[in-house]
């Protein structure tokens, strides 16, 4: 193992065991380094990774802190819409449409849409903040022979769910989410601001209007890992 990959290894040990609380500052880099006897860039060199993996945060010219991971979003998998979920739990929220594109045939989607290859296929963005910081980056797949409009409106959308509602799908459920874990791209880490370290939470699903049948969309979401805690609910056996 190497020297700065030791040094990142007991800091995130003393930060989980609770040796340095949130927003302690850490030793400097030269107190680092004189106490392990290694040079100061290898003490850069893990602060620096330490950062990327969200553990600290810098103060210009005061030097590194423990950033406070319990104040983390919960994220609760359920049919109410992100937007709603995060304006109920307080937070400074914002949802902005980064763009409403046709895709290329996709043999994926098109058969979860139920739809032929002579039907377009629309994808929306929208990137979600919290106090202004990008947390996750929602894709949603509609057809046009769904929504006849979606090419004129899709770019005016911040919420997929009020959009069903206007359009007077009120109810609606989720098909069954598949999750994954992936590293992010180069445009990723650019639109959600992270590091190529920083794991990305994947989840895969669908929307169906409950009264019809009628598949309402196929969704890819992205959530940045270091930003959400995962609320499992207990499941509740018969005795």
């Amino acid at each position: 193992m190497s020297e700065d990959q030791e040094i990142v290894d007991k800091f995130i040990f003393d930060i989980r065991t609770g040796i340095y609380e949130p927003d302690d500052k850490l030793p400097s880099e030269n107190e680092v380094a004189d106490l392990f006897k290694i040079p100061r860039m290898t003490v850069r060199k893990a602060y620096t990774t330490l950062h990327e993996l969200g553990y600290i945060y810098s103060k210009q010219g005061k030097g590194s802190y423990v950033r406070n991971r319990q104040q983390q979003i919960p994220l609760v998998l359920s049919n109410v819409s992100f937007s709603k979920k995060m304006i109920e739990l307080g937070f400074s929220y914002q949802s902005s449409n980064i763009f409403c594109e046709q895709i290329s045939h996709n043999k994926k989607i098109y058969q979860f849409l139920q739809v032929g290859e002579e039907i377009r296929v629309f994808r929306i963005g929208r990137l979600r903040l919290i106090d202004g910081r990008p947390i996750a980056f929602h894709i949603s797949y509609v057809a046009e022979s769904v929504f006849d409009d979606i090419a004129a409106e899709g770019r005016q959308i911040t919420s997929m769910f009020d959009y069903y509602n206007s359009k007077g799908y009120t109810d609606y459920t989720s098909t069954t989410t598949e999750i994954s874990i992936a590293f992010p791209s180069k445009s990723e880490r650019e639109l959600l601001e992270c590091s190529s370290l920083i794991p990305l939470l994947v989840l895969e699903s669908g929307c169906v209007d409950e009264r019809t049948g009628k598949v309402l969309e196929h969704t890819r979401v992205l959530y940045r890992s270091d930003y959400f805690t995962y609320i499992i609910k207990p499941s509740h056996e018969e005795e």
